[in-house]
């Protein structure tokens, strides 16, 4: 089969900015049709959002379904991929599509050029060093999880213990012996508690402001995730009916202070909260080594007030309180955010005010979120070809 048709040169280069998993994708769909791509990555190397996560962490989806369009990931890391696993394959996946990337370069903003002589169908971006790069279309990819989110609690700024971000935690080493409040019990204040619990730190409370669905990993070597794609475009309280009986499946921890939640788990979902998936913190909290407490309230001295009028007295509080998309300065003055933050657009559309500006990456769905990462890949670069096609008919 031929290759398809280089784009003529005098178009500009596509610009993707991010060489996570979403950036990498869909640099490589594009490679695969010919469209000259640019991906410019503020850090030294691809995957840093991952480089930066604890040690601990392994994918919640499988292999099979976390791996990019175009190269699998080793058997040898097995079905559950570690983090260091993971980037590995992520260096891999650049050098085995050749993909053009630009380490050391951060975008700041993405606008309309002005000027004459300036083609109304390109973009400008800033960059350091003061480059201004010109693209007929631009795929933002800078991720989920851009920039670590702590809320203002009252008092946290003269708390007299440790406090940091779930984003800072590397390994337990530092923490042995010491009492750990871990805020926020999603898949990585889970996973924080019970590393923490069997690596011998002192008390260890996690507080819960809303519990959360948790479900094994895979059961009977069905993983969790396989039930998550059949189900997700079906109704949500078909959904939820169907998961009643998964939750059963582990042990209720109502008597230990982490009930089953109320809301379904589809439901859930869609207000944006994804199922923990249970690595250990189960067993934590049946055996009293992870104590669930209420909602921190605020701050004093050395002391956490708690919603329901406790308080404790932590050396250290670990903020697993997740991330904020960060595209404000990008893209926030052309009007495509909503009041999350998150991008109005995503995969192969575009905003009618932003014609060739895509995004990736920015949803959270329980089908997990590299296999749809490698699903929208190849649509925004059928989209972006079409357009490229376009520019180049008006010539």
């Amino acid at each position: 089969m031929p290759n398809p048709p280089t784009p003529s040169e005098s178009i500009a280069p596509v610009h993707v900015i991010g060489a996570g998993p979403g950036g990498l994708a869909t640099a490589a769909a594009l490679a695969e049709r010919g469209i000259r791509a640019v991906v410019v990555e503020k850090s030294p190397d691809v995957g840093a959002s991952w480089r930066g996560h604890y040690e601990r962490l392994r994918l919640h989806t499988t292999r099979r379904w976390s791996a990019l369009p175009g190269l699998p990931i080793p058997r040898s890391a097995g079905r559950w991929v570690r983090r260091d696993d993971f980037v590995a394959y992520l260096e891999e996946y650049a050098r085995h599509h050749r993909l053009d990337l630009a380490a050391g370069v951060e975008v700041f903003r993405i606008e309309r050029p002005d000027g004459p002589g300036v083609d109304a169908g390109d973009w400008l971006l800033s960059a350091t060093g003061g480059r201004q790069l010109r693209a007929s279309a631009v795929v933002v990819a800078t991720g989920f999880n851009h920039t670590p989110h702590v809320p203002d609690w009252p008092g946290a700024a003269d708390f007299a213990g440790e406090l940091l971000h779930a984003r800072s935690y590397r390994a337990p080493a530092h923490f042995r012996g010491r009492d750990v409040l871990v805020v926020g019990a999603g898949n990585t204040g889970a996973e924080i508690a019970a590393e923490l619990a069997e690596a011998g730190a002192g008390n260890v409370w996690l507080s819960v402001r809303t519990p959360p669905h948790i479900l094994r990993r895979a059961t009977l070597g069905w993983p969790s995730q396989a039930s998550a794609i059949l189900a997700r475009r079906l109704p949500v309280g078909l959904v939820d009916r169907a998961a009643r009986p998964l939750a059963r499946l582990l042990p209720d921890l109502t008597e230990q202070g982490l009930p089953r939640p109320e809301v379904g788990l589809y439901t859930r979902v869609q207000q944006g909260a994804i199922p923990v998936l249970d690595r250990g913190l189960v067993r934590a909290v049946k055996r009293g080594r992870v104590r669930p407490v209420a909602a921190v309230a605020s701050f004093e001295g050395e002391r956490v007030l708690l919603a329901d009028g406790a308080e404790l007295r932590p050396a250290v509080v670990i903020a697993a309180t997740g991330y904020r998309r960060g595209l404000e300065p990008l893209v926030g003055h052309l009007g495509l955010l909503d009041g999350a933050g998150r991008p109005l657009v995503h995969g192969r559309q575009t905003h009618p005010a932003a014609p060739g500006l895509y995004f990736t990456g920015y949803s959270n769905p329980i089908s997990g979120t590299l296999r749809e990462l490698g699903r929208d890949a190849p649509k925004i670069a059928a989209a972006v070809a079409d357009r490229i096609a376009t520019l180049e008919r008006g010539r």
